[in-house]
């Protein structure tokens, strides 16, 4: 017997073969993702980036808290200032914070501390995670889940962005709080990633290595 009010819930009478093409198709757009780090500045809509944000706030998550921000950030100025905060903190890592094994694992990515797409693309989206708010957002309700929930909703992001044929870049500079200060948002929220949006840059790569996907017999076991 249920104790709270509820709707309906229904979803398409799909025979067995439909559902394999659907979850296929899926499955091979994505695979078609890539990280890219050569933008370009040619506009995107905004309602691309709407659309997107929407998506990403219907991932599951603890107790309906929704416990997420997205603050979208185009202006130049603040998308030069994210660059010089993050680059900082990333020449810091570069110089001696990163272990020399974690150096090497990133090594065949050809990363370094040089950030340019963090101005060139013409959105950022930095992701916050709300620690207290409930779905009130009154700064004081405790969220729960709140990491594995944000986490849901940046991969929905991205995969809706991506399917609206737009690169993106997941970005992770540490320590992050530069970004609550420039975005303008409160001690609560806990900046998680930057999603860089766009097009991707004329002549535009990928390493080779980030191609290399383990197969489904190492990453799913059958109990």
């Amino acid at each position: 017997m249920q104790d709270h009010e509820a709707i309906a819930y229904d979803l398409p009478d799909l025979a067995d073969e439909d559902r394999i093409a659907r979850a296929r198709a899926m499955r091979d757009r994505l695979k078609e993702r890539r990280t890219c780090r050569y933008f370009s500045d040619r506009p995107v809509p905004r309602e691309v980036i709407e659309a997107a944000i929407e998506a990403a706030g219907t991932a599951p998550n603890g107790a309906n808290h929704q416990p997420w921000h997205f603050a979208v950030v185009s202006s130049p100025d603040k998308k030069r200032a994210i660059r010089e905060a993050a680059e900082a903190e990333e020449r810091a890592f570069y110089a001696g914070k990163a272990s020399a094994e974690w150096l090497d694992a990133l090594a065949p990515l050809g990363t370094d501390a040089d950030k340019p797409f963090l101005e060139t693309a013409p959105w950022l989206i930095v992701v916050f995670a709300q620690r207290k708010g409930g779905i009130a957002e009154d700064g004081k309700t405790q969220n729960y889940y709140v990491t594995e929930s944000v986490g849901i909703a940046c991969g929905m992001l991205i995969a809706t962005l991506h399917e609206a044929g737009l690169a993106t870049l997941t970005h992770t500079p540490s320590p992050m709080g530069f970004l609550r200060e420039i975005c303008g948002r409160p001690e609560h929220e806990k900046p998680l990633m930057v999603v860089v949006a766009g097009l991707p840059a004329e002549g535009a790569t990928v390493p080779r290595h980030a191609l290399d996907k383990k197969p489904l017999a190492q990453i799913a076991s059958w109990l």
